[in-house]
């Protein structure tokens, strides 16, 4: 049954025949809703120097793109010994084609670019909530919610969001038209809707099932008939037109049979299911609760149906936590309201007397505060030594030893490269690295967990014997082993070496240092020669 209350809402507060999405009346809560994303880009940046996680495979894809005159390349060189197909949707890795070809590094774009996203994302969370709740002021605060939360932010802000982010940002955008679509049937928003669930479709395919999944809802909760359901058909169909060119050259490239193998990793659809029966965690429980309280004490359907949905249906948290911000928000304006706290509020202040809305005033207080108190929280996790949400997978220690390996070894060298520097190594030296799990999922699922165990198994072994077995296990013999000092990060876990690696490989009658600093080893075989 659709939801009457949602719809009821809608009608009273915003005519969309008439106007547009945002107008004037949006300005200053649109503006509060930017100001904690720009507060956690400036923290993110202002803590590290170098990218949060890995973009490397994407700067490497990028290159190869450039290189081959901005036709899609079938394989990308670097990853493993024959490389790794070229089956991601590629629209993100075009923009990085791009800004590389006009010169900008791929580290600073790894840093930089997923900001963008992250900034403008806000504009449509903004929107959707404030279309939602049926509340300009509630808009923002979810907003805030969404812009401060750490566990969005580590995979939208990070080197990672250079794709990540950005299809958060058209998934979002789609969401938004199929809002509108199903509320009113504006033609407007239909256009728009096929163009950000296209541009989603070649960004990223679970943010693509996020957005089919949410239409699906969106048409069950608020229209339900027949020419809705068209029109909401009518966005796949024209999103997936957009992105046919891409889909036929992938599936005559490489068979069809390299989406599926890709499916099964990763967690697979419906990874959240998994996860709840192994216990669901505190983080999850909350916006659960939100949703039986809407369910229960509202009677709202949407909301508590898209926070079950996103919990049971992904395995990455962030998709559930955004949406459950939303119910976060709607249960405590909705608390408000039952308790008249507002009303005593601006009692207490004056109400309107000097003609300020107290009660706006607060909510843009607590927004201003929240987004002063998130960034001191983020700025404190992002600096300690084990930084559990943007880990750095590089350092000068490590950009050092990347330049000495691409201006002293041969072009045709392979390495074993021991902790997450390596996703970077073959970006930064056009040298081969061959074990490692980036972008391997586009192979056969069993080939994806046989290199991910020998990454791992490698990367946090204490003897050199380790490590040999380790590779062994993918039939890696690499004429180099580069191995990290200190602290460094294994698919961002924080490890130690205390230097009991090093005086294996240096104990040992079959490597030879070849390269040294203060963060970095690195040993060639004897055995392979130069």
């Amino acid at each position: 049954m659709a939801d009457p209350s949602l719809r009821s809402r809608f009608a009273r507060s915003v005519r969309f025949e008439d106007d547009l999405p945002i107008d004037v009346r949006d300005g200053v809560w649109l503006a509060l809703a930017v100001l904690p994303a720009l507060v956690s880009v400036a923290v993110y940046l202002a803590t590290n120097p170098y990218p949060a996680y890995g973009a490397g495979l994407y700067a490497q894809i990028a290159r190869e793109i450039v290189a081959n005159g901005y036709l899609p390349p079938a394989r990308i060189p670097g990853y493993t010994a024959d490389g790794v197909p070229f089956a991601y949707p590629p629209l993100q890795f075009y923009v990085f084609a791009v800004l590389r070809d006009i010169g900008v590094g791929p580290v600073a774009v790894a840093r930089f670019l997923p900001a963008v996203a992250v900034v403008a994302v806000q504009v449509p969370v903004y929107v959707l909530a404030r279309d939602l709740l049926d509340s300009r002021p509630a808009g923002t605060v979810a907003a805030a919610g969404v812009a401060l939360n750490p566990q969005i932010l580590e995979w939208h802000l990070s080197a990672g969001g250079v794709v990540r982010g950005f299809a958060f940002l058209y998934a979002l955008t789609a969401i938004c038209a199929g809002y509108r679509l199903f509320t009113t049937g504006d033609l407007r928003a239909l256009v728009a809707g096929v163009v950000a669930f296209g541009l989603t479709v070649l960004s990223h395919p679970t943010y693509t099932l996020f957005t089919v999944v949410s239409y699906l809802l969106l048409w069950l909760a608020l229209d339900r008939s027949l020419a809705g359901l068209v029109r909401g058909a009518a966005v796949g169909v024209g999103g997936a037109v957009v992105a046919s060119p891409w889909l036929l050259w992938a599936v005559s490239t490489h068979g069809p049979g390299v989406f599926t193998s890709a499916a099964g990793t990763h967690g697979g659809i419906g990874g959240g299911v998994g996860a709840i029966f192994g216990g669901i965690s505190v983080y999850s429980l909350v916006p659960l609760l939100a949703a039986a309280y809407l369910l229960v004490v509202r009677r709202d359907l949407l909301l508590p149906a898209w926070v079950v949905v996103a919990e049971l249906l992904f395995q990455q948290p962030r998709f559930v936590y955004t949406v459950g911000t939303f119910a976060l928000v709607a249960v405590g304006f909705d608390l408000v309201r039952r308790f008249s706290l507002a009303e005593r509020l601006g009692r207490t202040l004056g109400g309107r007397a000097d003609g300020t809305d107290w009660r706006a005033a607060g909510v843009a207080a607590l927004v201003v505060v929240a987004s002063l108190g998130g960034g001191t929280v983020l700025a404190y996790q992002n600096t300690l030594p084990s930084d559990p949400s943007t880990p750095e997978f590089l350092d000068d220690e490590a950009v050092d030893a990347m330049a000495w390996a691409e201006a002293e070894t041969p072009p045709d060298a392979t390495f074993v490269v021991l902790g997450d520097a390596a996703e970077w190594f073959p970006a930064l030296t056009q040298r081969t690295i061959l074990v490692g799990m980036w972008g391997v999922e586009w192979e056969e699922p069993e080939v994806y967990e046989a290199q991910t165990d020998a990454y791992v198994n490698a990367s946090t072994c204490q003897s050199v014997g380790c490590v040999e077995t380790a590779m062994q296990s993918v039939d890696a013999n690499p004429d180099y082993v580069y191995v990290p000092k200190g602290r460094y990060t294994v698919r961002g876990a924080s490890e130690v070496q205390f230097g009991t690696l090093e005086r294996s490989f240096e104990a040992s009658q079959r490597w030879e240092l070849a390269f040294e600093n203060d963060g970095v080893a690195v040993y060639r075989s004897l055995a392979r020669g130069e």
